[in-house]
């Protein structure tokens, strides 16, 4: 997506004041923000043997998350306030990274 908007706009670096690269690049940050400790969480419970359904409905729950944040940067909003899906893509990506700490605190326990 990031890609797409350098090259529609021509812009190489930085964001020219572009809003739709802005939101691209800030959604590919945030993304790279938030994934590692994920995935990170995610292959210690895997590594402590931890339900397989469990550790893919946290990831699913995540991913949906990641999806909805994106969906809802690119959607019109009023100045201080994110859309809907932006505030459930934000909710369900902290929630899902406190559900994998809780659970590999108690797993390590």
């Amino acid at each position: 997506m990031t890609v797409r908007q350098r090259l529609k706009h021509k812009v190489a670096f930085g964001d020219a004041g572009e809003q739709s690269l802005i939101a691209a690049s800030r959604s590919h940050g945030n993304l790279a923000e938030h994934a590692p400790i994920v995935i990170i969480l995610l292959g210690l419970l895997e590594y402590a043997g931890a339900n397989s359904i469990l550790i893919a409905s946290v990831a699913g729950a995540f991913c949906f998350g990641r999806v909805m944040h994106v969906v809802g940067l690119h959607q019109d909003s009023v100045p201080g306030k994110a859309p809907f899906t932006r505030q459930l893509g934000v909710i369900l990506t902290w929630l899902t990274i406190l559900v994998l700490v809780v659970l590999v605190v108690l797993g390590l326990m």
